[in-house]
């Protein structure tokens, strides 16, 4: 029996590394065709995760480049604490987002993207805002850097709680009047409709085993941990690769790793392995930080707590309460991804989310990680969570770190609220 489950995890940890290699040559390889941009001649987009409509700009042959991907995976290499300072020292205030002083950081010492190579200057700047005024400044400060042309889409904040028929047609109309002419402008390429609705076909189709894998989480022990874990999973589909065959090939390869693991009976794998035995099960609403993401992660599977489901991995699209990109209706495809995004959602809307997550997957509770410099996540968190618990009858706790700077993540601090939190959770167990 026990040479039979070693041959099956062996199996399974080959097949993963085969979805973790063809992400990381995925990833460098948008970056090595950013840096050979000014050689080849393609035109290079700037623009933002939420709400990006990157099938769109593929049907000019541009290359993207995303702010935010660029300034975590800085701090996840150490180095955006520096550039942060460069930053303020330039007159950004402390309690601007630390993406903005990242990437501007980047700007001030040449640009010199997460793999080393020099990013090149946008020829155009495409803000597509969904929820994030920051977004709004973010792109006003670039555009004064590099004095390139700047196109909005913007996008209605779902105040009422629903996408109406007018906001969908307000959006269509600026892609068809102001993006789309725009884009064939500087790239000198005509907009195709059937290029575009077959860059659709291939996100919906990537999008399927997305939420496939997502909703995996409701096994037990759960095969993925929705957070942590998330944050890989959804990155080639949150930037530059969604509408791509890579992007569907990635998803495929993904799902059949995370089928093995339920096949085995197998949680989470971890940066150190197999997580061990599933103690709590957490519904988190926030994103993570990045600087020191894997000493976080460790202090949930050191006490058996793996995240079964997270708002984080819907701010690049809400996938799992059914949206799918639609070839047969491109542009309204597109408007409807826009404004479905998390950061676009109402106060309700987003409780109402963690409300289902909870009790969907059956989670002990809600955990709260409320980011310093993040307006867009952090704003309404405590109602949020006190909603949320009188609701559901869970216990919820508050955690405070930063996306990406060093100086807000205290470990003893973050270590001492978990497991206060996990002992509230065993007490409610007991009363049960």
């Amino acid at each position: 029996m026990t040479t039979v489950a070693t041959k099956k995890i062996d199996l399974r940890e080959a097949q993963k590394d085969q979805s973790m290699e063809k992400q990381k040559e995925m990833i460098a390889g948008n970056f090595t065709r950013l840096a050979r941009a000014p050689q080849t001649g393609e035109k290079v987009s700037y623009t933002f995760v939420p709400g990006n409509i990157n099938e769109l700009v593929m049907c000019f042959d541009m290359v993207g480049n995303f702010p935010e991907i660029n300034a975590l995976q800085m701090g996840m290499r150490k180095k955006s604490g520096n550039f942060i300072f460069d930053a303020e020292r330039a007159g950004h205030s402390e309690d601007v987002c630390t993406y903005v002083k990242t990437d501007l950081g980047m700007v001030y010492n040449g640009n010199i993207g997460p793999t080393g190579e020099r990013l090149p200057e946008p020829d155009i700047l495409l803000l597509s805002y969904t929820g994030c005024f920051t977004f709004l400044k973010w792109f006003e400060l670039l555009r004064h850097q590099y004095k390139c042309p700047t196109v909005m889409l913007h996008v209605p904040y779902q105040g009422g709680g629903k996408i109406t028929e007018n906001m969908r047609k307000y959006v269509v109309k600026q892609l068809k009047e102001e993006v789309i002419p725009t884009l064939e402008r500087i790239s000198g390429v005509k907009f195709d409709i059937d290029r575009l609705r077959e860059y659709l076909r291939e996100s919906a189709r990537a999008e399927d085993d997305l939420v496939w894998v997502l909703q995996t989480a409701r096994h037990k022990p759960s095969p993925i941990d929705a957070y942590f874990g998330g944050v890989y999973y959804v990155g080639p589909i949150f930037s530059a690769f969604r509408g791509t065959r890579d992007a569907t090939e990635y998803y495929r390869l993904l799902r059949a790793e995370i089928q093995a693991r339920i096949d085995a009976g197998l949680g989470p794998v971890t940066p150190e392995g197999n997580m061990g035995e599933e103690k709590y099960r957490l519904v988190v609403e926030g994103p993570p930080n990045y600087t020191n993401l894997r000493e976080f992660w460790k202090m949930f599977y050191d006490d058996g707590a793996v995240v079964v489901a997270s708002s984080y991995t819907k701010v690049g699209g809400v996938y799992d309460f059914g949206f799918r990109h639609d070839p047969e209706h491109p542009l309204e495809s597109l408007a409807d991804y826009c404004l479905g995004c998390y950061t676009n959602m109402n106060l309700p809307q987003r409780v109402d989310m963690l409300v289902n997550y909870i009790n969907d997957y059956e989670a002990d509770g809600l955990l709260i990680n409320s980011i310093k410099s993040c307006n867009s996540f952090s704003a309404g968190q405590l109602l949020m969570m006190r909603e949320v618990e009188k609701r559901t009858g869970k216990p919820a706790a508050f955690v405070e770190t930063d996306l990406v700077d060093p100086r807000y993540f205290s470990a003893a601090n973050v270590k001492n609220r978990l497991e206060s939190y996990f002992q509230m959770v065993d007490q409610k167990r007991r009363a049960a």
